[in-house]
C-alpha cells in the first residue's frame, strides 16, 4: 500500500474531502501529447500522477519523453507501472533490424535509450495497490494485474474473472489504447486510453482524471487536441521513417485519425505473407506484404 502525501482536508473533522489524480498510459514516445496532458492537469492544480507503462516506442525522439517524465517525477508525486514495451527494452533482441518495418522502430527506440532509462524500467512493478487516505484501494496495472500484455476487454469472461480475483474494487489499466469503463459484480475497471496513439479517439491525446469525492472514486475521461503535425514531422526529421517505413505509415494514419492499429496491420501483413509462402514467422515479414496490407486497410 502506498499512502498519499497531499489531499484537500476538512481540518475540523480531519477527513479527506476531495482529491484529483491524473492517470496516463501508453505514451509511446509522443512527448508533444504528453506535454499537453501534463499542462492540462497542472492548470487544474493536480499534483499526483499515475503512469501505467509503455512510455516509449512507435514515435521519434524517445529521450524527450523520458526527460519529461524525470522532470515531472522531481516536481510531483508520481507512481509508475511497467508496460509490455518496457519488457522489450529490458530484453533486447538482436534480430531487430535497423531498416525493417517489423522491427525497425524497436531498434531505433532501444538505441536512443540510456542506461538511466533501462535502470528506471528495471525498477517498475507490473502492478501496484495504492491506498489514498480516506478512499478505497486501487489496483493499477498496464495490461491486467496478472500480465503486462493481457487485455482487459469489455463483455469478456476473462476480464470478469480477473476482476473477481483482485482484492480491489477499482482497477485502472491501459494497453488497449481505448478509453472505457467496465463494471461487473460491484467492481469497476477504468482504462484511460492512450496519451500517444489512442484508438477510436479522432486523433486526440487521452487520459483519465481520478476524482475522490465523499470517500469514493469517480472518473473524468479527458481527450485533448495537440500538435499532431509536429509528431509526424518528427518521424521524418529523426530518420525513423527510413528505418521503419510501413510502421511509420501506420503511425501517421493513427495519429491523424485514431483508427487502425499497428497490430491489425501487422496481422494482415502476416496473413498475406502466409497465404503466399505457406508460412510466416515474426519478425520475418517482407516489406511488400506490409505495403499490400497498408494499401488494403489504409489506402
Amino acid at each position: 500500500m502506498v499512502p498519499i502525501s497531499e489531499n484537500i482536508v476538512d481540518l475540523e473533522k480531519g477527513m479527506v474531502i476531495s482529491l484529483e489524480i491524473a492517470v496516463l498510459s501508453d505514451i509511446h514516445g509522443n512527448y508533444v501529447a504528453l506535454e499537453k496532458c501534463i499542462q492540462f492537469a497542472e492548470v487544474k492544480h493536480i499534483k499526483t500522477f499515475i503512469f501505467l507503462g509503455d512510455y516509449v516506442g512507435e514515435l521519434a525522439y524517445p529521450q524527450k519523453t523520458m526527460e519529461i517524465i524525470y522532470s515531472l517525477k522531481e516536481k510531483h508525486e508520481c507512481y509508475f507501472i511497467k508496460g509490455n514495451k518496457e519488457d522489450y527494452w529490458l530484453h533486447y533482441d538482436n534480430t531487430w533490424k535497423e531498416k525493417d518495418s517489423t522491427t525497425g522502430c524497436l531498434y531505433y527506440t532501444y538505441h536512443n535509450l540510456t542506461r538511466r532509462d533501462l535502470d528506471f524500467f528495471e525498477t517498475l512493478p507490473i502492478k501496484r495497490s495504492i491506498c489514498f487516505t480516506g478512499y478505497p484501494v486501487i489496483t493499477v496495472c498496464h495490461g491486467s494485474p496478472r500480465k503486462v500484455n493481457e487485455k482487459m476487454l469489455p463483455d469478456n469472461e476473462n476480464t470478469y474473472a480477473i476482476m473477481e480475483n483482485d482484492n480491489a474494487n477499482y482497477i485502472i489499466c491501459g494497453h488497449t489504447h481505448v478509453q472505457n469503463t467496465i463494471e461487473y459484480s460491484g467492481k469497476t475497471v477504468w482504462n484511460p486510453g492512450s496519451v500517444g496513439v489512442s484508438l477510436h479517439s479522432g486523433g486526440k491525446a487521452q487520459f483519465l482524471i481520478l476524482k475522490g469525492e465523499d470517500s469514493s472514486w469517480k472518473k473524468e475521461f479527458v481527450s485533448l487536441d495537440y500538435d499532431v503535425e509536429q509528431v509526424i514531422e518528427d518521424l521524418y526529421d529523426s530518420g525513423l521513417y527510413d528505418k521503419a517505413p510501413s510502421w511509420c505509415r501506420v503511425s501517421e494514419n493513427l495519429l491523424k485519425t485514431g483508427e487502425i492499429s499497428h497490430g491489425s496491420v501487422l496481422n494482415k501483413a502476416m496473413s498475406l505473407c502466409h497465404e503466399r509462402n505457406g508460412n510466416c514467422i515474426w519478425p520475418d515479414i517482407p516489406e511488400k506484404y506490409w505495403q499490400q496490407a497498408i494499401k488494403e486497410m489504409i489506402g
